[in-house]
């Protein structure tokens, strides 16, 4: 198991949920925290932790997010117009790692950085290898020529695991997508209960 791999599985064991709701997750077997104690831990959490296991959650769905980025897309949120909740969730739904995910270019928003990183994507035919790129509506997303036989992308857009939601328009066989439209949080098909209302409230103390 790579590293990776683990604290992606410990992650999960962690705040006890299948986060990316993955058949292979070992919270389907081992539905307890990890360590010696994990099995007895049930103290009935504070309005704090409440709010932090919803941060936790929310920043590990996206890849994992370091703390100093995830408060920087709040600071984001808060300086938008409209409600702070839905801005945040379009401002990490709209990650350029995040569109690839949800366009079926890759099996989690890990392995989506890791291939913006090597530089297999463009975005309005100009390549981008930034993984927060922040996509805009109608702008075109598109696997790289000498990318576009790569057996990962392939295995993804086959797999039955998940569906592309309706705001990703994808082509499965040209290797493209677009951002149809900026989506509401109802619209997000979040395997797990998220709950960022408890994050602005987190970041808000």
């Amino acid at each position: 198991m790579t590293k990776r791999l683990n604290a992606k599985h410990k992650v999960d064991r962690r705040l006890k949920v299948n986060l990316w709701g993955r058949p292979k997750s070992p919270f389907n077997t081992r539905n307890y925290r990890p360590g010696q104690h994990g099995q007895s831990r049930k103290s009935k959490p504070t309005d704090y932790g409440m709010q932090l296991i919803a941060k936790q959650k929310l920043k590990s769905y996206y890849g994992n997010i370091n703390e100093r980025q995830f408060r920087n897309i709040y600071r984001k949120a808060i300086k938008k117009r409209g409600d702070t909740t839905e801005n945040l969730v379009a401002l990490l739904e709209t990650r350029l790692d995040t569109v690839i995910y949800r366009a079926k270019f890759a099996p989690t928003v890990f392995s989506a950085r890791q291939l913006i990183n090597h530089g297999h994507f463009k975005v309005n035919k100009k390549k981008v290898n930034v993984s927060s790129y922040l996509v805009k509506e109608e702008d075109l997303i598109e696997v790289k020529d000498k990318s576009k036989s790569l057996i990962i992308i392939e295995g993804c857009l086959n797999s039955k695991e998940r569906d592309v939601p309706e705001y990703i328009q994808s082509d499965g066989k040209n290797k493209t997508a677009k951002l149809v439209r900026v989506p509401k949080f109802a619209d997000i098909p979040y395997p797990v209960q998220m709950e960022p209302k408890l994050v602005i409230e987190y970041y808000s103390r």
